[in-house]
């Protein structure tokens, strides 16, 4: 093999953090290199830093330069729903109506292996051009929109985390399974799926609500059986949804110890939402290890609070966080613009979040929150190398806006508030050039002339 087709190195304007922000300040965990230099073999970062201290061991790479541009770690995304790409933007509703009306809808159409692997292929298509690498994703009930969802990941090497859904109860019948049927379609996954290349599973269960305790104790069961594996669920996202958790649950002093009880928490278990935690959950959260994913762009869609990040994120005892689309509540797959949601929802929580703090949480902060920050999340030797090229001049409004910046911080506040999916130069996936918008873009124009060619004939 050629020395090229396996070593890569990235020149340009490079960012990663070397700790984090939360605790020990901005300027602290920023690594920012203006003239950077990121080695690459065989799906690995090699080396990282400053280009003429580098240069020296650029022989046998392949060299692209990127102008005007920042390489980051690639975006991390700890908490997705793929099968709700197809109803994003479904009007308005609270969460547990929204549910009904929109989500189990959707979702029975997933017994259909050809619709799930579809949707597949259309969300991490639509994640690779935002720029992410890595997501937390919830599939449906049905293992098939599992197969299909690992199929499709697999195909390109992508480091994906998903669960099949369990429900046995308040949901519909074509969507429900039982404790026994729920436990062993996820253990067939979890043995044929979990360690597959760069994939993991996740122990699903949708919420306390949509299942009964026998169920979650089975969940809880398997856990202890592959503690390898991911955990992920939902707490505490409407104050109507944490009064139906204490009517179905009224021996438990809270909704996340529900959760406790059936052996829920711990490292790698991922919890959505978390906006109406009490003190004694903010405490088991950091005491156990377990994970938080920020979804703002749904909160604010749905209207279901604001998360508290200074309890969450300052507190003398930090949860870990990292920052989630939730489509199809969230509006966008983009961590930039969940970026800027969070900002948003941060001021009207009167608690001001940076633009390090923010991109932290979609990167190594989310990685750790993933329990993954030894392999992705950083620009560093021995890191996979899955690294996002962003256009620092993506829109002409952005292009003259940066004019103005001062500061590595400036700039990344600009991208975080203006830009969106068009920013997305580049994508690497384990080294491996995955999503270049030069191309996409030469083949939608192709695309267009041959449409065009076509109708001009006609």
């Amino acid at each position: 093999m050629h020395p090229c087709q396996n070593r890569i190195a990235l020149r340009g304007p490079s960012l990663t953090f070397r700790g984090d922000p939360f605790q020990i300040g901005d300027t602290a965990a920023l690594h920012y290199e203006a003239d950077g230099l990121t080695l690459v073999e065989a799906g690995k970062i090699t080396g990282f830093g400053d280009f003429e201290q580098l240069r020296s061991r650029l022989d046998g790479h392949q060299l692209t330069t990127y102008d005007n541009a920042l390489i980051l770690p690639g975006f991390i995304d700890t908490h997705a729903h793929y099968p709700q790409v197809q109803m994003m933007g479904a009007y308005g509703k609270q969460l547990l109506d929204w549910l009904n009306q929109y989500t189990f809808v959707t979702e029975q159409q997933f017994h259909d292996p050809a619709h799930a692997r579809h949707v597949s292929e259309l969300f991490l298509d639509q994640c690779l051009r935002a720029g992410t690498t890595t997501a937390s994703v919830y599939c449906t009930v049905h293992p098939s929109s599992v197969e299909a969802f690992f199929e499709a990941a697999k195909d390109r090497d992508m480091r994906m985390i998903a669960g099949k859904v369990l429900m046995d109860r308040n949901a519909p019948p074509a969507l429900c399974d039982d404790a026994r049927s729920g436990y062993d379609e996820s253990e067939a996954l979890i043995r044929k799926w979990h360690g597959q290349g760069r994939l993991s599973y996740a122990i699903t269960p949708r919420f306390a609500p949509s299942s009964t305790p026998a169920q979650l104790e089975a969940a809880g069961a398997l856990w202890r059986r592959y503690p390898g594996t991911h955990m992920q669920t939902h707490i505490s996202e409407s104050r109507d949804e944490v009064d139906w958790v204490r009517r179905l649950f009224p021996e438990h002093a809270n909704y996340l110890d529900v959760y406790r009880y059936y052996g829920l928490t711990g490292p790698r278990s991922i919890f959505g939402h978390a906006i109406h935690l009490t003190e004694p959950e903010w405490r088991h959260m950091a005491d156990s290890g377990s994970s938080i994913a920020h979804c703002p762009t749904s909160n604010a869609f749905l209207g279901s609070g604001l998360f508290n990040y200074e309890r969450a994120l300052e507190y003398p005892a930090p949860v870990r966080v990292g920052l989630a689309s939730d489509v199809g509540a969230g509006t966008s797959l983009s961590m930039l613009q969940t970026m800027g949601a969070a900002y948003k929802v941060a001021q009207l929580g009167h608690y001001s979040l940076s633009a390090p703090r923010a991109f932290y949480m979609a990167t190594r902060g989310a990685a750790q929150a993933l329990y993954l920050d030894d392999r992705i999340g950083s620009i560093a030797p021995g890191m996979e190398a899955d690294l996002l090229v962003l256009d620092l001049a993506s829109t002409p409004l952005i292009d003259f806006r940066m004019r103005y910046c001062r500061s590595i911080e400036e700039a990344l506040f600009v991208q975080m508030t203006l830009a969106d999916d068009r920013a997305t130069r580049a994508v690497y996936i384990a080294g491996k050039l995955a999503y270049d918008a030069k191309e996409t873009m030469a083949g939608n124009n192709a695309y267009a002339l041959e449409a065009q060619a076509k109708k001009n004939a006609g």
